[in-house]
């Protein structure tokens, strides 16, 4: 009785699928999609994503499911290419595509995995239009309460449940006039209309809210220089975007880099691991020189240029966005442009990006051993800097903002650590204070994306009481009692789950509930973002079960039917 329900049909979902279905033994599967259209994902469905907006991981980058996404691309007539206004001298395997694209993609080879099933001798089923309301751990099994599409309840049993629910956001996004606590779906934006908009987050959800909304007020082009220009439509002489946030900085342009990644030779997993296991109690000090001796030896011109073996933790940030900081934005995104395209086309990879590239998830695995303390230090100054490294955005998405501003449509604003944003006394958008400076924009979005969900922040009210889930903890910075017997703890954020992540209790309940929707494993998990992530985590969770499934030995259910 193998049967396994997967809780939405994205990338995680499906990248979960595929590992089932490795299984040598027989397994049926239920995949439950909320949407009426399965298999494209919140990030890339076209129903919240505006054509223009671009997805931020290379074809390179994406890993494949049945096929890479190039292949998959290529073998698409001129009509479908057309449609998804994909040129085919443009495929590439260091091209960014639309968002709509990779939702196509995901699409297809979710119907692929579906073919290859059957003749696995798997069975599973696709539900789309069901959306798991509710969710009950039982001795033997899970139970699920699902609204089907003609409005009916019906509850299902599972001998496992994989929650990859992805992000989630509120069916309303403007909570008050002209005020929308998110970007998508951007249809909703649509009734913004001439006016000063003010859009808090400058990393690529930032980016999405701005092009949208330019797009809907004017158009881009390419001059007879080729270089991409903004056209206001008629009737939009009061449309003005401010993009903002508290460092005030754009986003860096993406940078060129050997794909998969040179190892590194200082700050190896294994070096990390070695930190970790040894129990000190400085771990995250031991960690920072483990990556100034690394970044040194990768880029000694670099770290003598930040003074790196003069800093301490607290130092690196500022000393990181010092020289940003002092330029203007849209300057230093020009020059930086610049320099990522000649970099790209001589093939040269600028050595101290590549190695905090990939420092980062080796660092990423001391974050669950750290205490509160070091927790906390590690999210406010030494995270920034990786997140700022891989979140580099497509060359485009920065060519889009530089001729935004050359139009006359854009500014940015340094927010600084003191501000307030509000709404009272106003009939549409808001105002931001910052300081003795007061600014009022007719319409605002708040475009800072997902923020990490807690226990309580659990989708399913039954579970909830059922007081299964738990905050995450950490170790205190005293570690142990003064009795020595017991190691304290302190709750951080996120739920608590093991190393599959399985939630963890000592219920007598069902173990067998995963959770890898990415908003509830930020905290212990800070880098966990976008499809490389949902491809691993898919991994982890898959093996989880079906090493399960091969310990009990058991035969499949041949008919999942409604309880």
């Amino acid at each position: 009785m193998n049967t396994i329900a997967i809780i939405g049909s994205g990338p995680t979902g499906i990248y979960t699928l595929r590992g089932l279905l490795q299984s040598k033994t027989p397994l049926d599967i239920t995949m439950f999609e909320a949407e009426q259209i399965a298999g494209k994902g919140m990030p890339y469905h076209p129903a919240l994503n505006d054509a223009a907006m671009l997805s931020n991981i290379a074809s390179i980058e994406l890993p494949a499911v049945r096929e890479t996404l190039v292949a998959w691309l290529t073998r698409q007539d001129e009509e479908a290419l057309a449609r998804l206004g994909v040129p085919r001298d443009g495929i590439d395997d260091r091209t960014f595509y639309p968002r709509v694209v990779l939702g196509d993609y995901f699409q297809d080879q979710l119907r692929q995995l579906l073919e290859m099933s059957v003749g696995a001798g798997h069975r599973v089923q696709v539900r789309a239009g069901h959306r798991v309301t509710d969710l009950r751990l039982q001795p033997e099994d899970i139970q699920l309460t699902v609204s089907e599409p003609d409005s009916r309840r019906q509850v299902y049993g599972f001998d496992h449940v994989v929650m990859a629910t992805g992000h989630t956001w509120p069916d309303n996004i403007e909570t008050k006039p002209g005020y929308f606590i998110s970007p998508w779906p951007t249809e909703a934006l649509e009734t913004i209309g001439d006016c000063s908009v003010g859009v808090v987050g400058t990393s690529l959800s930032g980016i999405d809210a701005v092009v949208g909304l330019a797009t809907k007020h004017g158009s881009f082009y390419l001059d007879a220089n080729g270089i991409l220009e903004y056209h206001p439509a008629q009737g939009s002489d009061a449309f003005h975007l401010t993009m903002m946030s508290r460092k005030g900085l754009l986003p860096e342009a993406d940078f060129f880099c050997p794909i998969p990644y040179v190892p590194l030779t200082i700050c190896t997993d294994e070096a990390v691991d070695e930190l970790i296991e040894s129990g000190r109690p400085d771990l995250l000090d031991a960690v920072f020189a483990l990556f100034k001796e690394q970044l040194a030896a990768s880029d000694p011109d670099y770290a003598a240029g930040i003074g790196l073996s003069l800093l301490d933790l607290e130092g690196l940030s500022s000393s990181y966005f010092k020289e940003r900081q002092g330029s203007e934005p849209f300057v230093w995104a020009a020059r930086n442009l610049a320099e990522a395209k000649n970099n790209r086309a001589r093939g040269y990879t600028v050595p101290w990006r590549y190695a905090i590239l990939r420092m980062h998830e080796n660092i990423a695995r001391v974050v669950p051993a750290l205490d509160g303390d070091d927790l906390e230090r590690f999210h406010k100054h030494f995270k920034t800097i990786f997140v700022d490294n891989y979140a580099t955005v497509p060359h485009e998405s920065i060519e889009r903002l530089l001729a935004l501003r050359r139009a006359g449509k854009l500014d940015v604003l340094v927010l600084g650590d003191h501000y307030e944003i509000e709404t009272a006394g106003l009939e549409r958008g808001a105002r931001v204070l910052r300081g003795n400076d007061v600014l009022t924009f007719g319409a605002f979005v708040d475009a800072t994306g997902q923020s990490t969900l807690d226990a309580t922040d659990i989708p399913f009210p039954t579970l909830v009481r059922q007081g299964v889930v738990r905050r995450a903890t950490t170790r205190e910075a005293t570690a142990i009692l003064k009795s020595g017997e017991v190691e304290e703890t302190t709750a951080t954020g996120g739920i608590d789950l093991d190393d599959a992540f399985r939630l963890v209790f000592e219920q007598p309940l069902s173990k067998n509930l995963y959770c890898v929707a990415l908003s509830f494993l930020l905290h212990k998990h800070p880098f966990v973002q976008g499809i490389t992530s949902a491809h691993e985590l898919g991994g982890i969770v898959s093996d989880a079960i079906i090493g399960t499934v091969k310990a009990n030995g058991r035969e499949p259910l041949t008919d999942p039917s409604p309880e």
